[in-house]
């Protein structure tokens, strides 16, 4: 069986996860791995077969996308010539991480695209939402990499396609310690700004993963340094706590290492606003940005000992053992998916535009 796995390279969380994932795959068969996107930090230990620069959002360092540098790297019509140029059709099973080239060049091809991905799960009707309505970050959440069928990871199972999180086995079979440290992931905002804040918290000794920052060096009770996967993992066991945007993997991470845990969401970015609401419900607390008026609560939570009691099982290989039992060898669809004739035009009525108004 010839397998193609297709992962988002937005942000470090896909690629984290694919690191268990993919030695599992490439007991099934002969495994193809696709990587699209920018703005990664990470990089997998495996061969990769097809890079694309794909469809990405660019971060910006005042707690949002930069929307503007976001236009600047877009190339629709090469996304289109990305999506045209990949033989999807001589793969049995396509699984897909949020992955827009290969999600869409099934569609337009009408074949089979399994979505298995936090997105698929965070779209899910019985899965926490956002007080704020967003329909915008809805539709992006829905055609931004459509699939025939999804399968989820949150941080509950909320739902039969849901499972709870992929524990990369460096973090599950570690034994955690506490050198009193705080490890700090906040991609969306620039260092300038952390330190301007954290810098304030003086009995705190705060360890921060940095997107900008591109040699190590320490400013009073603050060390900086670039962002490394073995180093952040060493951070994260030895920690007493993280402090982190609304993503999926961190959290979930430091959840099973029982490290206290506060998140702060990247403004306009209806995923991590659902991810927020969900770590709200378990009793993780949530602010809405770094900012001075959120000082007294970040103090308060380094100096409390509130951490979330939670259950994650490694049932990893049995859902991989699953979905290549149900959907392995199957390359078509017995029936037309709705619209599935597709153009640039088209695509660009769900990309650009709309996205830009739901990240601002």
């Amino acid at each position: 069986m010839k397998i193609l796995y297709a992962i988002q390279g937005t942000g470090n969380g896909h690629l984290s996860r694919a690191r268990d994932i993919i030695p599992i795959l490439q007991k099934k068969g002969e495994l193809h791995i696709l990587v699209s996107g920018i703005q990664a930090d990470v990089a997998l230990p495996y061969p990769i077969k097809y890079t694309f620069k794909g469809l990405s959002f660019i971060f910006g360092k005042n707690g949002g996308v930069d929307l503007l540098a976001t236009y600047r790297k877009s190339n629709l019509k090469k996304l289109y010539k990305e999506i045209k140029s990949l033989p999807i059709d001589e793969y049995d099973l396509v699984i897909n991480d949020f992955e827009p080239v290969s999600a869409w060049a099934c569609k337009l091809k009408n074949l089979p695209c399994i979505g298995l991905s936090h997105q698929a799960a965070v779209i899910n009707k019985k899965s926490p939402k956002s007080e704020k309505k967003d329909p915008i970050g809805k539709l992006i959440l829905n055609n931004y990499a459509p699939v025939t069928e999804a399968y989820g990871f949150h941080f509950n199972a909320y739902d039969k396609n849901i499972s709870t999180p992929v524990i990369r086995s460096q973090i599950r079979l570690a034994v955690p310690q506490n050198t009193y440290h705080y490890t700090v992931y906040l991609p969306a905002y620039s260092d300038k700004r952390i330190i301007n804040i954290l810098g304030n918290i003086k009995n705190v000794h705060w360890q921060v993963f940095s997107k900008y920052a591109k040699k190590e060096y320490t400013e009073n009770n603050i060390h900086l340094q670039p962002i490394n996967n073995d180093a952040f993992i060493d951070s994260l066991i030895n920690c007493e706590g993280v402090l982190c945007g609304g993503g999926f993997e961190t959290p979930a991470e430091a959840l099973f290492l029982k490290k206290k845990l506060m998140v702060i969401p990247m403004k306009g970015q209806y995923e991590q606003q659902c991810n927020a609401a969900a770590l709200a419900g378990m009793g993780v607390p949530v602010i809405k940005s770094l900012k001075e008026k959120y000082l007294q609560t970040i103090e308060e939570w380094t100096t409390g000992k509130l951490f979330i009691a939670v259950n994650y099982p490694d049932v990893t290989e049995n859902i991989i053992d699953a979905l290549v039992k149900k959907h392995g060898y199957t390359n078509t669809i017995t029936e037309p998916l709705k619209g599935a004739s597709y153009s640039i035009k088209k695509i660009k009525r769900i990309s650009l535009g709309k996205m830009f108004q739901a990240e601002g």
